[in-house]
C-alpha cells in the first residue's frame, strides 16, 4: 500500500487559488487548524470554503482568502458568533451561501454519492428559500406528490480534516463523541487531506465503528500533534478556551502579527510565550 504521509506545507502546496475547499470539524471542535495555518502561509486565495464554520473560517476570512462561504453557521461555541468572520461579513469582503444544517448534511451526502442533489423537507416555508433564490424544489414522482427542496451537491476540489489517529495509507479514526461529517467531506472531494494527532501502524485492535475515514478517499496524511489547536480534539485535548477568548477579543492584525508570522513551530513557540505571560 502507498505511503501517503506528507507535511502540512506539502498539503497547502497542492491547493490552488479559486478552488472549492471543504474544512471538517464543527465550530470550535476538531478543526484542521495546522492545515489552515499552512494554507495561510501559501499564496492561495479566492477560495470557495464549505464548512460548519469556526476559527478556520475566521482566520481565512480575516486574511481575505475567501471569495464565497457555504455554511450553516460560524461559531466559536462559547463565543456565539465568530468575530473575525463577522467583521469580514459586515465589511462585505465575502459572499455567503447560508443553508440549514440538514441541507448541508444532504448536500455533502449527495456529493459523496456523486448525485446532483438530494430531496429534503427542510427549508420549505422558511427564509432559507428567500435568501437563496438559486435553490430549487422538486416534486415526488409518486402518488404522494410531495414537494421537496433539492439540496444541491456540495462538491469540492479538496477537503481538509483532522482526526485522532491515522495510518500511512490514509485510514483514519476518531475517538471523540462525534464524526462531524468528516467522512462525508473526504468522500465529497476530489482530493482529501487528513491531519492527525498520531500515526499508528495498524488498526487491528480498533473498534470498527471508530474507523471513520477510509484510505480510498484520502490523498495525503500529515501527523501533527496538537494540529487542531486551539479547537478541541477530545480525548487527546480540550478546547484551549483561554486562547480562544483571547483570539476572539484581539484585532486581526495584532493576532496575525504575533501568532501567524512563521511556521507551525513558530506558532507553538508564540503560544507558549503567551501562556507564560499569564494574561487572562
Amino acid at each position: 500500500m502507498r505511503d501517503k504521509t506528507m507535511t502540512a506545507d506539502e498539503v497547502a502546496g497542492r491547493l490552488r487559488s479559486g478552488m472549492t475547499v471543504g474544512i471538517g470539524g464543527w465550530g470550535a471542535r476538531r478543526k484542521p487548524m495546522a492545515l489552515v495555518r499552512a494554507l495561510l502561509r501559501s499564496p492561495v486565495t479566492d477560495l470557495t470554503v464549505i464548512s460548519c464554520g469556526g476559527p478556520d473560517v475566521g482566520l481565512l476570512a480575516a486574511a481575505g482568502r475567501i471569495r464565497r462561504l457555504v455554511t450553516p453557521f460560524v461559531t466559536l461555541d462559547s463565543v456565539l458568533l465568530e468575530p473575525h468572520y463577522r467583521a469580514a461579513r459586515e465589511g462585505g469582503t465575502l459572499a455567503l451561501t447560508e443553508i440549514d444544517e440538514a441541507m448541508f448534511l444532504w448536500g455533502l451526502t449527495a456529493a459523496a454519492n456523486r448525485l446532483p442533489f438530494l430531496p429534503v423537507r427542510t427549508g420549505i416555508g422558511s427564509d432559507v428559500m428567500r435568501i437563496n433564490p438559486e435553490l430549487r424544489t422538486v416534486t415526488s414522482p409518486y402518488e404522494d406528490g410531495e414537494v421537496f427542496v433539492a439540496a444541491p451537491a456540495l462538491r469540492m476540489d479538496a477537503a481538509l480534516v483532522h482526526l485522532n489517529r491515522a495510518d500511512r495509507r490514509g485510514n483514519a479514526q476518531y475517538l471523540g463523541p462525534d464524526p462531524y461529517f468528516d467522512d462525508l467531506f473526504c468522500e465529497a472531494a476530489d482530493d482529501a487531506y487528513v491531519s492527525c494527532e498520531r500515526l499508528v501502524e495498524d488498526f487491528a485492535a480498533a473498534v470498527p465503528q471508530t474507523l471513520l475515514v477510509s484510505r480510498h478517499s484520502v490523498t495525503g496524511v500529515a501527523e501533527i500533534p496538537g494540529g487542531a489547536h486551539f479547537t478541541s480534539c477530545v480525548p487527546d485535548h480540550d478546547t484551549d478556551e483561554r486562547f480562544l477568548r483571547m483570539y476572539a477579543a484581539t484585532p486581526w492584525e495584532e493576532f496575525a502579527g504575533r501568532f501567524l508570522q512563521g511556521d507551525e513551530d513558530d506558532y507553538r513557540t508564540a503560544v507558549r510565550a503567551w501562556r507564560q505571560e499569564g494574561r487572562p
